[in-house]
């Protein structure tokens, strides 16, 4: 077994804050070696950790239609590498799911991404992946942030969180879906072919 395969078997055998986790440790992560596009979001959902597949909801399909690729291609870690902030469902909040606990991505991060060398693109999804990634360089607010996208680039690309519930605030910035995504688009084209 190579020393990444290794790692991934310590992340998936992890249990640091199995006593805050309501439905136990599920680390769900997907990630290759040669992984060229690296999708960097919160934390999975209850869905997400009965399957224990990545992005294996609404928000999933909802990324997927943004990003323009097949299921297939974004579950081929040699095109995606999915890497969450928290790698365990977090638990329920007032309004939605807890934050991602903060355990994971100094743990983990830094080790995984040591093994990657072939990243041409992070996509940082949602204000947590865009605080720990971008710190001083994100603007005031996610919106501004998403909306400076070129200012992150090659290295990373900000997005919104896929999720539906952010539905409302997709019809209020009607340039997210008419300027950001066939930008996207063009750029993971650019990558992946």
């Amino acid at each position: 077994m190579s020393s990444f395969e290794d790692l991934l078997q310590q992340i998936k055998a992890c249990t640091v804050c199995a006593k805050h986790l309501p439905l136990g440790p599920r680390p769900v992560v997907s990630i290759g070696p040669n992984s060229k596009i690296l999708v960097i979001g919160q934390a999975p959902g209850t869905k997400v950790h009965d399957s224990g597949i990545p992005w294996d909801d609404a928000s999933g399909k909802n990324l997927r239609k943004w990003l323009g690729v097949t299921n297939e291609k974004f579950y081929n870690t040699d095109l995606f590498g999915i890497v969450p902030m928290g790698f365990c469902y977090p638990g329920k909040g007032k309004s939605g799911d807890l934050p991602p606990r903060p355990e994971c991505a100094p743990l983990w991060h830094s080790q995984i991404f040591d093994h990657l060398k072939e990243v041409k693109l992070t996509l940082l999804i949602g204000q947590y992946a865009q605080g720990y990634y971008l710190g001083k360089k994100k603007k005031k607010t996610l919106t501004e942030t998403v909306q400076n996208y070129e200012a992150y680039l090659p290295e990373f690309f900000p997005l919104v969180h896929p999720s539906p519930r952010n539905g409302i605030w997709i019809r209020k910035n009607p340039w997210f879906e008419e300027e950001i995504i066939p930008n996207l688009q063009r750029k993971v084209q650019e990558i992946l072919t």
